[in-house]
């Protein structure tokens, strides 16, 4: 699902609510989330999953087209661990 199908579908399951109102709300759920790893903390929903940031230490990597090798430096990337009842709706065959 892409940004604008997920606006869509708030839309339709949200009537009362004009397509700027829905947007807004999308908008700030997300710059929300993004501002809480910003500042190193974590996000959970319940149900849905956690979000969190790990630390990835410096390492020495590869130019991939040259080969040539590169300093990369040490960073914070962002991390999703799925919750049991995500798990279990994935895995229900």
């Amino acid at each position: 699902m892409i940004r604008s199908e997920l606006l869509q579908a708030l839309s339709e399951d949200n009537p009362e609510l004009r397509p700027e109102e829905v947007e807004q709300v999308v908008d700030i759920f997300f710059d929300e989330i993004a501002s809480r790893l910003a500042e190193g903390g974590r996000v959970e929903l319940r149900g849905f999953g956690t979000f969190s940031t790990r630390q990835r230490d410096a390492r020495t990597g590869r130019n991939p087209r040259t080969g040539e090798t590169v300093e990369v430096q040490a960073k914070r990337v962002p991390y999703f661990k799925p919750g049991k009842e995500m798990r279990e709706r994935l895995n229900a065959d």
